[in-house]
């Protein structure tokens, strides 16, 4: 059960999978981080000390705790450094081929008893199973929610072959890990994305067609729907390119017209306006010093 799980391997340092080491760093859990990119192991670090450096200033954790979950983060290169880990939680690009590919690395490495994450937000968990060959049973979708430390969603998504143990075992190492896990069956974009993202490609729609502009969308949202975010403003936080590529995955699975990304979406995707991590999406964002 989760008391048995000492150490998480979380592939992929980009924000959710830095988010998710550090929150398991946090419950006391040994987070390895692996990435192929030394540049965003060393990113993640960064925001690692800058986060547990913060929370001490504003007085939510003690120097100590601080110090303890500074001392569960460790960051790799390769997976084979982490072949003795309990767990494993892949976070890396919403690409149904790189994460098949993973958790074909992931069934050769790791023992026959862990289990074989993702955080996908979309993609089928049935599908990234089919890698692992006779360790389907072992897969399981463990969608977090960014800011991943303040959320406290986990979408639990279950494959056509999960086992039942898996299922509760996941349900164990959520709850320590101080989320609420809540299941969603495996169907395109799950629950949470299935639901958003329509949001917010007819904010998108709104825009381009001229009902309004972007900041009165997002205003109207806010004070209408008691939204505490606008759904363009949402978009830039998420990334335009990952709003695109959930629309596809759920265009693509469901066979829905309105699921196609809106074309001032794509176009924005094009130009490489993708939002806070470009400094500019349907918004503009001040450098940060």
């Amino acid at each position: 059960m989760s008391n048995q799980v000492k150490t998480i391997v979380v592939v992929g340092a980009g924000t959710m999978g830095s988010g998710i080491a550090l929150t398991a760093a946090q419950a006391g859990i040994g987070a390895v981080l692996v990435d192929i990119n030394q540049e965003q192991l060393d990113k993640a670090r960064a925001y690692h000390t800058k986060t547990l450096a913060r929370a001490v200033e504003k007085q939510k954790l003690t120097a100590d705790a601080a110090a303890a979950a500074g001392k569960k983060l460790c960051y790799v290169t390769t997976i084979a450094e982490t072949k003795n880990a309990d767990w494993v939680v892949e976070a890396a690009s919403e690409n149904p081929e790189v994460k098949k590919k993973l958790f074909r690395t992931f069934a050769e490495v790791f023992a026959p008893n862990v289990v074989l994450a993702s955080n996908t937000s979309s993609i089928s968990i049935t599908d990234i199973a089919t890698a692992t060959g006779a360790r389907a049973s072992h897969v399981i979708g463990m969608h977090f929610f960014n800011p991943v430390p303040l959320m406290k969603l986990v979408e639990v998504i279950r494959g056509l072959a999960t086992s039942d143990e898996t299922v509760a075992r996941t349900m164990d190492l959520a709850r320590a890990m101080g989320k609420t896990p809540v299941s969603a069956n495996d169907r395109a974009g799950f629950v949470s994305n299935r639901v958003l993202m329509p949001l917010i490609n007819e904010a998108f729609y709104a825009w381009m067609e001229g009902v309004a502009k972007p900041e009165d969308i997002d205003q109207i949202m806010l004070l209408g729907c008691n939204f505490p975010m606008g759904p363009l403003r949402l978009a830039d936080f998420i990334g335009l390119d990952v709003c695109h590529d959930i629309m596809m995955v759920l265009y693509r699975e469901l066979g829905n017209a309105k699921f196609f990304p809106c074309p001032m979406l794509r176009q924005l995707v094009t130009a490489g306006r993708l939002g806070d991590k470009s400094g500019r999406g349907v918004f503009e964002y001040p450098a940060k010093g």
